[in-house]
C-alpha cells in the first residue's frame, strides 16, 4: 500500500467534517491498485459498503466485478472510490456541501495515482467532477479538462432495476480499457468533449 494512500485512508475514517460521520458506521476510503491506469469514482457508500468500510462490494459492486471481468480486468488492478466516503442516510444522494466537504481526498487520491483516465460512475459522479447531467445521452464518450482524461459511463447500481443496462456497462468497460491501452501506445485518442477553462 502506498504511504500517502495510507495517510488519505486514515484521514477519511477518522474524518467528522461533515454530519455524514454522525450516522455512518464507517467511513469508506477508496480501495485498490495505486498503480492503476483507471480511478472508478461513484457516488457514495451504500449499506454493505458501512458496514464493511469498503467501496463497491454490495450489489452494485457485483455488477462493476462481472463488467470489468468480461473486459478481462479483475477488481485488484484497478482503483475504486466514491465522490463522497460516508453513507448519506437512506441512501440519499449526497448535498453538495457533503461532496464539497469530500472533495480533498479524492482530489489527493487522483494526485497519488495519476491515472491515465478516470472512469465517471454515474450522475452524481458526473455532476460532481464536470457539472454534468443526463450521464446516459454521454456514456461511452471521452472528456478532457486540465489535462485529465475522463470516461463517461452508468453507475453499476443502474444495472439491478435495469437489466438491459448490464450489456451497456459491459461494453463501456471493454471501450475503456482498449482506450487505456491506446492511450499507453501513445496512439492519438479522439476527444469527444473538450473543456476549455
Amino acid at each position: 500500500m502506498n504511504k500517502k494512500l495510507e495517510k488519505i485512508k486514515e484521514e477519511v475514517t477518522e474524518c467528522t467534517n461533515c454530519e455524514l460521520s454522525q450516522t455512518r458506521n464507517n467511513s469508506v476510503p477508496g480501495k485498490g491498485n495505486f498503480k492503476s491506469d483507471v480511478i472508478f469514482v461513484g457516488e457514495a457508500p451504500g449499506k454493505n459498503e458501512d458496514m464493511h468500510g469498503e467501496p463497491f462490494i454490495g450489489i452494485a459492486g457485483k455488477k462493476l466485478t462481472i463488467a470489468l471481468e468480461n473486459a478481462g480486468i479483475t477488481r485488484d488492478e484497478v482503483y475504486i472510490t466514491n465522490i463522497v466516503k460516508c453513507r448519506p442516510p437512506k441512501n440519499r444522494i449526497p448535498t453538495v456541501t457533503e461532496r464539497n466537504t469530500c472533495k480533498n481526498y479524492l482530489r489527493k487520491e487522483i494526485e497519488i495515482i495519476k491515472p491515465k483516465i478516470i472512469c465517471i460512475l454515474g450522475n452524481t459522479a458526473f455532476n460532481s467532477l464536470l457539472d454534468g447531467k443526463e450521464i446516459i445521452k454521454f456514456r461511452g464518450k471521452i472528456v478532457r479538462k486540465n489535462n485529465q482524461l475522463y470516461f463517461l459511463t452508468i453507475h453499476p447500481a443502474a444495472t439491478i432495476y435495469n437489466q438491459k443496462l448490464i450489456s451497456v456497462l459491459k461494453k463501456d468497460m471493454k471501450k475503456l480499457f482498449k482506450l487505456i491501452e491506446e492511450i499507453k501506445d501513445g496512439k492519438e485518442i479522439k476527444i469527444n468533449i473538450e473543456y476549455t477553462s
